[in-house]
């Protein structure tokens, strides 16, 4: 991913909320699960850690890309923004640029 194309996926992730917040129990597979799915839905989401998770907010993310294939946009503080284009092309919303 270039610099633009992060830069231009930042501006998109400023005007949404959080869709998910982990917490104490940290990452389950079951929000790995829900992640994925809301990724293949959306493609571009916001993950808000909450202060009971022991976990840091860049090692979360790193994790989570991994697991659902995902590119981290960006971690600021106890957000996180992760994107990733659907796998069919007919649903795709987000065209990034070149």
């Amino acid at each position: 991913m270039t610099s633009k194309q992060r830069s231009y996926l930042k501006g998109l992730a400023m005007k949404i909320d959080p869709i998910f917040q982990i917490g104490k129990s940290s990452l389950t597979p079951e929000v790995t699960q829900a992640v994925d799915e809301a990724l293949e839905a959306r493609e571009l989401i916001k993950i808000s850690v909450l202060k009971s998770c022991l976990d840091d907010g860049g090692s979360i993310a790193e994790v989570l890309a991994e697991r659902t294939h995902a590119e981290v946009v960006q971690v600021i503080g106890r957000k996180i923004v992760l994107y990733r284009p659907a796998k069919q092309e007919a649903k795709r919303k987000i065209e990034l640029p070149k």
